[in-house]
């Protein structure tokens, strides 16, 4: 049996593995322990004050989970209903975790949790598989949540079996329930950093080593979470700045610039003085003037991080617009007399082929309105074709006419307006929107741009 089933974490060469806190998610299926792992990390990595301890006591012995599960429902019911985020730092790095929750309609809450996660860790518990068979099956939460993670652009995913310590054969236990996982990984696509036996219980191989167990000698999960890299930045891309809030100095004498700051956090690409920028919807070109960080001092700034953008003219823009990158001049055939269309950094659309993560308690159908948030953007937005559902248990694509409560699958949108979508996998923010419904006013489904 080999001695470690994980591969390579990153290191902090990387350059800002170790420059900003961690956000972790764990996930999983119900009662896999996913609350109790992280009130281990919390009192093994000495994060717990000895009063908090003393307030999760039952019957003499400390549960755990209660140190994340804060709301009475959930002590009443012994699982976990709402994202309970927890923070803690060790000599090497400072972490946010947050603690999703297992049930199946609670997904959305999953959803939430993971859409800003930089790592997933999803729990795997030992004694409800069938461990002794080598062609086990995986729960269907641990492939739902795992599919979901890397559909969310997830950057790390990790695997903890969990409760080895309950079985009669945890070594070989380990073997087939970390092939199953690599093989259900593989035919995902999906890039896993590594695959860790736990008992979050006895807090082996969670903050302190248990060498030897399972025929694994690897690293811990916290030492695999002290290397694993911050999400990069879609830096290297044009500029996209979705409008956040525009404050007015109209009062200034200054007359050289615009009297007007317009706040957002910075999308994709980056901004400073001199930069040549479009206005959408309007496409109005205008060049900024001064960039301003969180605190107002003057710098450049760089997707991830929030600013403060001045334009060097008055120009129309409101919450909701975007400041792209000026679009390029297209390069003209040499038997063409007519100037060439310049080339937008975002062109916009109207019809969009996305991939749909349903959380409505309505199924989703084609035909139904709803309201669509593309940054601070809003727009109406019709489900022109279910393309198809996505089955989690096979990976299958499946021929449907609906998304159910929960479901994964394709959709075609239509948009009462153009927006500079993108496609996910290039940048994060402006290949993501949430649909709401327009009568409840409830989110209905996160959509991410194929």
């Amino acid at each position: 049996m080999t001695t470690a089933q994980t591969t390579a974490p990153a290191t902090g060469t990387q350059g800002n593995s170790h420059a900003s806190a961690l956000k972790f998610i764990t996930c999983g299926s119900v009662d896999d322990g996913k609350s109790t792992l992280i009130g281990r990390l919390l009192v093994d990595s000495k994060a717990v004050l000895q009063d908090h301890l003393a307030g999760v006591q039952r019957q003499g012995e400390t549960d755990l989970a209660l140190l994340t599960d804060g709301l009475s429902a959930e002590r009443e019911q012994g699982i976990t209903i709402d994202v309970a985020y927890r923070y803690f730092a060790t000599e090497e790095r400072k972490f946010i975790i947050g603690d999703a929750p297992g049930h199946e309609q609670y997904t959305r809450n999953m959803v939430t949790a993971a859409s800003s996660a930089d790592a997933a860790v999803v729990l795997v518990d030992a004694t409800k598989l069938d461990w002794q068979n080598p062609d086990l099956a995986l729960l269907p939460q641990t492939r739902r949540h795992s599919l979901l993670a890397h559909l969310l652009r997830v950057h790390s995913l990790v695997f903890a079996v969990n409760k080895l310590d309950a079985v009669a054969d945890p070594a070989l236990a380990f073997a087939h329930i970390s092939a199953a996982l690599a093989k259900f990984a593989q035919a995902a696509g999906i890039a896993v950093r590594a695959t860790v036996p736990v008992s979050a219980l006895k807090g082996w191989n969670v903050v302190d080593a248990h060498a030897g167990w399972c025929g694994y000698n690897g690293p811990t999960l916290l030492a695999v979470l002290e290397q694993l890299p911050n999400t990069p930045a879609d830096t290297g891309l044009a500029l996209a700045f979705p409008v956040q809030w525009v404050e007015k100095f109209s009062s200034s004498s200054d007359t050289s610039q615009g009297r007007r700051v317009f706040w957002g956090r910075v999308a994709a690409g980056s901004v400073a003085p001199g930069t040549a920028v479009q206005i959408f919807p309007s496409g109005q070109i205008a060049t900024v003037a001064q960039v301003l960080d969180h605190a107002r001092r003057p710098v450049g700034v760089d997707a991830g991080q929030s600013a403060g953008i001045i334009l060097d003219r008055e120009v129309d823009v409101s919450r909701g617009d975007w400041i792209l990158a000026a679009p390029t001049a297209a390069a003209a055939a040499e038997d063409d007399f007519d100037t060439p269309a310049a080339v937008p950094a975002w062109p916009a659309s109207r019809e969009l082929l996305t991939t749909v993560a349903w959380m409505d308690d309505e199924p989703l159908v084609a035909g139904r309105v709803y309201w669509a948030l593309h940054g601070h953007r809003w727009v109406k937005a019709k489900v022109k074709r279910v393309v198809h559902r996505l089955d989690i248990n096979t990976l299958a694509e499946e021929a449907a006419t609906q998304l159910d409560p929960n479901a994964i699958g394709h959709v075609e949108l239509l948009l009462q307006e153009p927006l500079p979508a993108a496609s996910f996998a290039q940048a994060r923010v402006l290949g993501s929107l949430i649909l709401v419904d327009t009568a409840s006013h409830k989110t209905a489904g996160a959509v991410l741009v194929n």
